[in-house]
C-alpha cells in the first residue's frame, strides 16, 4: 500500500503562480499599511489558492514483485574441457537453488562459441540479457566461466553487483602452439618464413622440460621434419613450398602428460604457393598477321619475361647470304637453346621450318628439355606441311600428330570435340566470348588448317570435316601442345564476331606451364562455415567417391555428382576444427589435399587455463566478488543500494523492492464548502479585527 498526498490543480500552474504573486504583493501592502486584519487576509488568500490548486489523496494498492538475477554461463570450447562441464552445471544448480531460497528470480543465459574466431563473448551476452529484463528489477549478476573473456570491451554498465564463479582447478597447466605470422603467399623454389611460438601456462608438472620440446611439421600431408625449438621464445622456420596453389603446411608439438587439451598443440598455415616470374621464349619462323596475338598475350601478363626472335628473311628469297651474316647483332642460339634452355617455363615455335638457323642438336635438346619436365606449342602454318617441317627433325619425337603435306584452304568453324567439352583448357569455351553471335556459329570461321594425323595425345578442337585442331599431350614430366592453323588471329580482329582467342591462347600457355587450376586430373576443396566443398575435375565420366580423413583418423565417404562436363562436385559437413584430408581411392597418383576446417590460430584455445587477471579489475569496479567453482557456491545476502556487495565467503545483491500497481483511488483532500468557508471566515474576522464593529 503506498499513499501520496498530490495536486490536481483548476488552473495552469503559470496562472496560479500569477495569482499567488499578486496575493503576496497585497497581504505585503496590507502590513506596509499597519493594518491589524492582514493575517486573516492572508488566510483567506491561503484558503482561495489551495482550493485552486485542488489537493488530493492518492491510495495505491501495490504488488511487490521478485528481484532478478542475470546468470550468463560460459559454454564454449575451453569450457568443455577436463571436468569442466560437470562443474559449471553443479555450480549453476546449487546458485539456482540459493537465489531462489532469497526470493530471487534467475535469468539464465547460455553463451557458445562466437562466429568468426571472436571467442568468449560473455560480457556481450550479459548485455544482451539486461536489455531484455525491466532494470529496476535487476538484484545482480553472475558470470561463470573460466576466465578467458574477449569481449573485456563490452562491460555492461548495471548499477548493481557482477560477480564471476571461475571453472577449473588449480594443478590445471597447458601447452600451447601458435602462429605469430604466416604469409599468404610464397614463391615457389624459394624460402617462405613462418613465425611459431610455444607457450606453457599454469603449474608443469615433474618431468615436463620447461625450457624445449619438439616440433613436428609437414607440408600438405607429405614427410614429417623434426626440430627441437625453445619453450616462450619467438621461433622462425623457413620452408620451400612444393608445388603452386595451396600449400598447407601443418605444426604440431607432442603432448605432454596432464595437459588440459591437445587441441592447441597443433596449428597449420595456408600458403599459395606462385610463380616468381615466367620465362617464355617465342621463335616466329617468319612475319605474319597472328606474330601480334601471341606477342600481345605474352606481353600482357607483367609476371612473363619474353624472349622474341623473328626471323625477317622470306623463304623464297636465293641471294647466297650465309645465315651466320644475315643478323646486324648475332642471336645467342646456343646459349638459349643449349645452356639456358632449362630456364624456360614455355618455348613457343610459330609457323617455324627448318632453315639451317637451329642446328638439329638443338631441335635434339629441345625434345630433351621437354621429356625432363619443359613445355613446348606449335602453332603450325603451311611450314608444318613442307618439306622443311620441324616434324622432319628430332621433335618428331614429342609432336602429338604427323602433318600429311596437305593445307586446307576452306572456311570453317573451330569446334570443341566431345573430349574438349571436358578438358579444362576448352571447357566453356563458348562462354568466355560475348556477345555471341548465334546458337550455330558462337564465333567468327577460320580459313586454313594443315591436315594433321594424331599418334597421341587428346583432340580437344576439331576443324574442316571433324580434323584435328588443337592436339594436347605429356612426353616424359613435360607437356607439348599442336594448334594445327595459324589463323588464331582472324579472333582477335574480331572478324565475323571475332572468337576467345586469348582465353584460349592463355588456357593453353597455362596449363602447358602446370598450372593447378588447368590440370586435367584434379582435386580441389573450399571451405564455407563449418562446410566443406569438394570438386573433382576429370576427363572421366560417371558419379566419384572421395574419402574425407578427419582430424581424429575418421572417415566419411562423399559422393561426388556431375555439375558439367568434367566437373564433379559434392558436400560434407565437418564435424570439427582441424586438418582434413581427402583423396580419391579410384585415381591412380592423384595427390591427397588436405584442408583446414576453422581458424589456425583458434582464439578460443590460444588460452585455456581458468584466470581470474582478466574479469578482476572490471568486477571490482561494479562492486563484485570472484570466487571458484571448486569452493562451492558463497553464501548470498540481499543488502542496499550502495552498500557493500561482497565479502568473504559471501556475495551480495541489491535488495530493489520493485513493485506493480494493482489498484489506484484518489479522492479530494476536503470538501470544496470547507475552503468557501474558511475563505470566508478569515475575511470576517480581518474586517472584525481592522474595526469596522467597535466594542460596547
Amino acid at each position: 500500500m503506498g499513499n501520496a498526498l498530490l495536486f490536481d490543480p483548476l488552473l495552469p500552474p503559470s496562472i496560479l503562480w500569477a495569482v499567488a504573486l499578486l496575493l503576496a504583493v497585497t497581504l505585503g501592502f496590507c502590513a506596509w499599511r499597519g493594518l491589524r486584519g492582514w493575517p486573516c487576509r492572508g488566510l483567506a488568500a491561503a484558503a482561495m489558492l489551495l482550493a485552486l490548486m485542488r489537493p488530493v489523496w492518492q491510495e495505491e494498492l501495490r504488488a511487490p514483485l521478485s528481484d532478478l538475477a542475470l546468470v550468463v554461463v560460459d559454454e564454449t570450447a575451453s569450457q568443455n574441457l577436463a571436468e569442466r562441464p560437470s562443474q559449471t552445471e553443479e555450480t549453476l544448480r546449487a546458485l539456482i537453488a540459493a537465489l531462489e531460497a532469497e526470493g530471487v528470480e534467475p535469468r539464465v543465459r547460455r553463451v557458445a562459441d562466437a562466429e568468426g574466431n571472436q571467442g568468449t563473448r560473455v560480457l556481450s551476452a550479459l548485455s544482451e540479457l539486461a536489455a531484455e529484463q525491466p532494470r529496476d528489477r535487476i538484484a545482480g549478476a553472475f558470470l561463470l566461466t573460466d576466465g578467458q573473456v574477449h569481449d573485456l570491451e563490452a562491460w555492461p554498465e548495471l548499477g548493481v553487483p557482477v560477480h564471476a564463479l571461475i571453472s577449473g582447478q588449480e594443478a590445471d597447466w597447458d601447452r600451447a602452439l601458435r602462429i605469430d605470422t604466416a604469409p599468404a603467399y610464397g614463391i615457389l623454389g624459394q624460402d617462405v618464413k613462418i613465425s611459431l611460438r610455444v607457450q606453457d601456462f599454469g603449474p608443469l608438472p615433474d618431468g615436463v622440460d620447461p625450457r624445449q620440446t619438439e616440433i613436428i611439421y609437414s607440408v600438405d600431408g607429405g614427410a614429417a621434419q623434426r626440430a627441437t625449438v625453445p619453450v616462450g621464445q619467438p621461433l622462425e622456420l623457413t620452408l620451400t613450398l612444393a608445388h603452386a596453389g595451396r600449400n598447407v603446411v601443418r605444426f604440431e608439438v607432442p603432448v605432454e602428460m596432464g595437459e588440459l587439451t591437445p587441441r592447441n598443440n597443433v596449428t597449420y598455415a595456408q600458403v599459395n604457393g606462385v610463380r616468381d616470374r615466367l620465362s617464355v621464349l617465342l621463335v616466329s619462323g617468319e612475319p605474319h598477321m597472328g606474330q601480334r596475338t601471341w606477342r600481345n598475350l605474352l606481353k600482357s601478363d607483367p609476371a612473363v619475361d619474353l624472349v622474341h626472335f623473328t626471323i625477317l628473311r622470306p623463304p623464297e628469297k636465293r641471294d647466297n647470304v650465309p645465315v651466320s651474316e644475315l643478323s646486324l647483332i648475332a642471336f645467342p642460339t646456343r646459349e638459349l637453346f643449349l645452356e639456358q634452355i632449362d630456364d624456360f617455363d614455355l618455348i613457343i615455335f610459330d609457323r617455324y621450318q627448318r632453315r639451317g638457323i637451329l642446328p638439329l642438336i638443338y631441335l635434339e635438346n629441345v625434345a630433351r628439355y621437354v621429356r625432363d619436365g619443359g613445355a613446348v606449342l606449335v602453332a603450325a602454318g603451311p611450314d608444318f606441311a613442307g618439306a622443311g617441317s620441324i616434324y622432319r627433325s628430332p621433335l618428331a619425337e614429342i609432336l602429338p600428330a604427323e602433318p600429311t603435306a596437305r593445307v586446307i584452304e576452306a572456311p570453317y568453324l573451330p569446334r570443341i570435340t566431345d573430349l574438349g567439352a571436358r578438358h579444362p583448357v576448352t571447357r566453356g569455351l563458348e562462354a568466355a566470348h560475348f556477345p555471341l553471335t548465334t546458337a550455330e556459329q558462337p564465333w567468327g570461321r577460320w580459313f586454313r588448317q594443315i591436315e594433321v594425323i594424331p599418334n597421341d595425345g587428346e583432340v580437344v578442337l576439331q576443324g574442316v570435316e571433324d580434323a584435328p585442331l588443337l592436339i594436347l599431350d605429356r612426353v616424359g614430366q613435360g607437356r607439348v601442345a599442336l594448334l594445327a592453323s595459324d589463323h588464331a588471329w582472324l579472333w582477335d580482329r574480331g572478324f565475323e564476331g571475332g572468337g576467345p582467342q586469348l582465353e584460349l591462347l592463355r588456357r593453353l600457355a597455362h596449363w602447358m606451364m602446370k598450372e593447378p587450376d588447368l590440370e586435367e586430373e584434379a582435386l580441389r576443396a573450399e571451405v564455407a562455415g563449418s562446410e566443406i566443398i569438394i570438386t573433382r575435375q576429370t576427363m572421366g565420366q560417371g558419379p566419384r567417391e572421395v574419402i574425407v580423413t578427419a582430424p581424429d583418423g575418421t572417415e566419411t565417404r562423399v559422393l561426388l555428382s556431375e555439375t558439367e562436363a568434367g566437373l564433379l562436385q559434392g558436400r560434407t559437413v565437418a564435424q570439427g576444427d582441424g586438418l582434413y584430408r581427402l583423396s580419391d581411392p579410384e585415381a591412380d597418383g592423384l595427390a591427397d589435399i588436405v584442408v583446414g576446417i576453422g581458424p589456425a590460430n583458434s582464439r578460443e584455445f590460444a588460452q585455456v587455463v581458468a584466470t581470474t587477471a582478466q574479469l578482476q579489475t572490471g568486477i571490482a569496479v561494479r562492486g563484485g566478488g570472484m570466487g571458484f567453482m571448486r569452493d562451492g557456491v558463497p553464501d548470498l545476502r540481499l543488502v542496499p543500494e550502495g552498500r557493500n556487495a561482497a565479502g568473504r565467503g559471501w556475495m551480495g545483491l541489491y535488495a530493489r523492492e520493485a513493485y506493480v500497481t494493482q489498484d489506484l483511488r484518489v479522492r479530494p483532500l476536503l470538501p470544496i464548502w470547507v475552503y468557501l468557508f474558511g475563505g470566508l471566515g478569515a475575511l470576517l474576522a480581518a474586517w472584525l479585527r481592522e474595526g469596522r464593529f467597535r466594542r460596547v
